[in-house]
């Protein structure tokens, strides 16, 4: 075996099981956390489009890419991971069966999927009402205070 084979074989390892120990933290790798992270790239990838080829970011003062702002955005989707992460250990130390953390999952797929929405929108992309709405409905049912008024 070359050298070249094993890093790879040993970044792969490493990369594996840190993946594993990060799912495990976030409660598990189910359709929840999936469809977060799914929302979230898709989100960093159209702001990153809106500001590369469109040059609308209002992230930056010009509009235009800009790597502070993207590494900002990286940031947010990092923090809202650790969101997650403190919704386990609440759900944990109060003996709920993953109430907090799926609470702060649909608040986020929602806020997530009305980014995507505004990003498509700013990429001159019409959709119908109805897909905004429903991302409204699902950040609101992650928020109980909010539910709790319709």
């Amino acid at each position: 075996m070359n050298k070249t084979v094993l890093i790879k074989d040993t970044v792969l390892v490493a990369l594996s099981v840190a993946g594993s120990f990060l799912a495990r933290a976030l409660g598990g790798w189910d359709t929840a956390l999936q469809t977060l992270v799914i929302l979230m790239a898709i989100d960093y990838i159209t702001g990153i489009l809106i500001a590369a080829v469109w040059q609308k970011s209002s992230k930056s003062q010009t509009g235009a890419l800009e790597s502070k702002a993207g590494f900002k955005g990286l940031i947010r989707k990092g923090l809202i991971l650790l969101v997650v992460l403190i919704g386990v250990q609440l759900d944990a130390i109060l003996g709920l069966q993953a109430f907090c953390r799926t609470a702060i999952i649909l608040f986020f797929c929602g806020n997530e999927g009305l980014l995507i929405v505004e990003n498509l929108g700013i990429m001159g992309l019409p959709l119908p009402d109805f897909v905004k709405r429903k991302f409204e409905q699902l950040k609101a049912k992650g928020d109980p205070t909010e539910a709790d008024k319709n």
